[in-house]
């Protein structure tokens, strides 16, 4: 329980954040009709990809840093409390079936736990220490990064995690939704997204929160695509674990190289169903394990075994 002294002092603190001031202009905004409110939400969603765009730089620079170390076996660790969380464990769980990473290479750590995703956690965001423990159960190491989210930029598990990161040696990402952020000031790469005050005051899920799920679209999207996850803007890597998968999986396959279905269906029963496999077996002329081997040899980069196959 906090003090009325430290609750005032946190009062005054978020009274300096763009994120949470009151816009008098929507003061009745319930008395409007449900489609004019509409309207209003999507021009204030609209101005959010301008507000990304300015970051971009800053973003790519980061991205580089993530994965020269994720390409020598390094980790991307998303951490934040509530929404932010959330994200960050949505981005990492999607990147198994999209990319076929291992599930501890890109890894989204929520304030109180798993739990936290479906039920809110709130009180957790304020531990330092709680994030500091997180981390230390992951052995966080010079290899990884931590991506610190907050769209205030003032949340202590965010943080705590990228000042503890820090000292542990690993690269640290800090995103938010307010200029001047001690997240941002905290981490190597700070990523200030300002899209302004929301349509109701404080709700960070609105376009903070948009704004925070496009760049981490981009942290993982890029990533993967520098570290030979794609063919072009193909999902070579694409984990086929389920039917529609396993049809996409044979749609990229065609779309890489426009061999007929049963040369198709040849090549990925031969490379146990790897789509990148299947496709170097068939522009590359080459069997199955040859394939295999010259990925391993080109550290799954298609391109680069494509060009060895063909020497």
């Amino acid at each position: 329980m906090t003090s009325a002294a430290e609750q005032e002092q946190l009062r005054a603190q978020l009274d300096t954040l763009t994120t949470e001031a009151f816009r008098p202009e929507l003061a009745e905004i319930d008395r409007l009709e449900t489609v004019e409110i509409a309207r209003i939400m999507n021009g204030e969603d609209a101005a959010v990809p301008a507000a990304v765009a300015t970051q971009l730089p800053r973003i790519a620079a980061a991205i580089d840093g993530i994965a020269e170390r994720m390409a020598r076996g390094g980790r991307l660790i998303y951490v934040g409390a509530g929404t932010a969380g959330r994200l960050g464990v949505l981005d990492a769980s999607e990147c198994p079936p999209t990319f076929n990473t291992d599930p501890d290479q890109v890894v989204g750590l929520i304030a109180g736990g798993p739990a936290a995703m479906v039920t809110s956690a709130e009180g957790a965001e304020d531990s330092k220490e709680l994030a500091a423990a997180d981390l230390d159960a992951l052995g966080v190491g010079a290899d990884d990064t931590v991506v610190g989210i907050s769209a205030s930029g003032r949340t202590p598990y965010a943080v705590g995690a990228v000042e503890h990161a820090r000292r542990r040696g690993a690269l640290t990402v800090g995103l938010s939704c307010n200029a001047g952020s001690a997240l941002a000031a905290a981490a190597e790469h700070g990523i200030e997204v300002v899209v302004g005050p929301e349509l109701l005051t404080g709700s960070t899920r609105l376009k903070a929160g948009t704004a925070q799920k496009l760049v981490l679209n981009m942290v993982s999207t890029i990533t993967m695509i520098r570290l030979g996850k794609t063919y072009g803007n193909l999902m070579v890597d694409v984990r086929a674990s389920n039917e529609k998968l396993r049809a996409r999986s044979r749609r990229i396959v065609s779309l890489a190289t426009g061999a007929p279905d049963p040369q198709i269906e040849a090549a990925l029963a031969a490379g146990d169903g790897e789509t990148k496999h299947a496709i170097l077996a068939i522009l590359g002329g080459v069997d199955a394990p040859t394939a295999a081997r010259l990925l391993s040899e080109s550290d799954g980069h298609l391109r680069a075994a494509l060009e060895a196959a063909q020497a």
